[in-house]
């Protein structure tokens, strides 16, 4: 046992280290290879079911998607065009109904037709880091991100009470919670506000500028694990509450430019790595040998991505056509969620075996075919 835990250090800690050097070489995106690798020293051995793995994995994804909410600048949504604002709607709602379509016309698993329209910004986040959270089409990608995550989040919900207790007043009971402590946020939103604003140096005292013992990342932590407790107690999806916390630093705090560095550096540097190196190993390369594995991930990937990249054409009349196939392919890759919804389905005995593999391995080749679609028109097709 000691033998095993010091193997899977050892392992871990050089991915986390050697993953950006591979990820050059090949020149991939980072997360990809992580994921790849992952699943590569699983096959060989060295990364095994361990439940501090499976803990840390789990911290790593809650702080993306913390880190996803950081990126939000509510007031830029706020403040948008009403015309962006039901471009982005109507964006999400022809891409589900071309997902849920096709899904149909295809014969997929019910399960897999309800993962495939939905939307996830986790990723989006590493992609703001890596071309910049000013450019245009990241900007208009969160704004429709930020909607269809919610969303998402909603129905994962309503998903996992349903599978679990059935149509009952239990899942009823889920749904009010969840629409009341939407409710509370907001409200709570808009009263911080004008407290900030009738009292401006209460954010000079909760985040002082001369800071010397990191009450900037205390204050941060206790917000991100105050809403993850208050999620737990609600039994509501954590990852809206590790959102909605980073959301809440961005909106009054995002001034204060050192402390998303050093929360950045934290996440991308640490525990994001961990989360993606975990999705890799729970992924039996095995499988791929099976009889529709692979040629069903790969109809479950193409049907995705072609559903955004139609839907996108509403977008085309606001960002020109490069930025709305890029945020099309943005929002193509609901990593998180699709491995969610995959892994409630066949605990729950909804899923079979080939549809969990079918969609972990789509969930996979989003990451590579967007991500590498997104570098090459980034790099090939220069905006006019």
């Amino acid at each position: 046992m000691i033998h095993t835990d010091i193997s899977l250090i050892l392992t871990l800690s050089l991915l986390i280290w050697g993953s950006p050097f591979v990820s050059k070489l090949l020149r991939m995106p980072t997360p990809p290879v992580e994921i790849i690798l992952g699943a590569i020293v699983a096959y060989m051995g060295l990364v095994g079911h361990n439940q501090y793995f499976d803990i840390i994995a789990e911290v790593g994804f809650l702080y993306l998607m913390f880190l996803a909410g950081m990126e939000v600048d509510l007031k830029q949504i706020t403040q948008s065009p009403k015309a962006i604002i039901r471009r982005s709607m109507l964006f999400l709602g022809l891409m589900a109904f071309f997902s849920v379509s096709s899904g149909i016309m295809f014969h997929l698993n019910t399960i897999t037709i309800i993962s495939m329209p939905l939307i996830s910004i986790g990723i989006l986040a590493s992609l703001a880091k890596t071309y910049g959270k000013e450019q245009p089409w990241i900007k208009l990608a969160f704004i429709a991100g930020i909607l269809g995550e919610i969303i998402s989040i909603a129905i994962l919900t309503i998903f996992d009470a349903a599978s679990t207790t059935g149509v009952n007043m239990t899942l009823v009971m889920k749904v009010s919670y969840l629409t009341g402590f939407i409710a509370a946020v907001y409200l709570l939103y808009k009263l911080l506000r004008l407290l900030f604003w009738w009292m401006p140096e209460l954010k000079k005292t909760l985040i002082p500028k001369l800071d010397t013992s990191d009450q900037d990342i205390r204050l941060s932590m206790a917000l991100f694990f105050i809403l993850i407790a208050v999620m737990l107690y609600l039994k509501l999806e954590l990852a809206l509450g590790a959102f909605i916390a980073g959301i809440a630093i961005s909106a009054f705090f995002h001034h204060e430019k050192q402390l998303e560095a050093k929360i950045s550096s934290l996440g991308f540097g640490f525990l994001v790595p961990l989360f993606f190196i975990h999705v890799g190993a729970s992924f039996d390369l095995k499988s791929l040998t099976e009889e529709g594995v692979v040629t069903g991930a790969l109809l479950i990937t193409f049907l995705m991505i072609l559903a955004r990249v139609l839907a996108a054409v509403v977008l085309k009349q606001i960002s020109g056509a490069r930025d709305a196939l890029l945020i099309a392919l943005s929002l193509s890759m609901p990593l998180t969620l699709l491995v969610a919804v995959a892994t409630i389905g066949y605990e729950t005995k909804l899923l079979n075996m080939l549809s969990y593999y079918q969609l972990i391995l789509a969930s996979i080749f989003e990451i590579l075919f967007s991500m590498l679609l997104i570098k090459w028109i980034s790099i090939r097709w220069e905006k006019p």
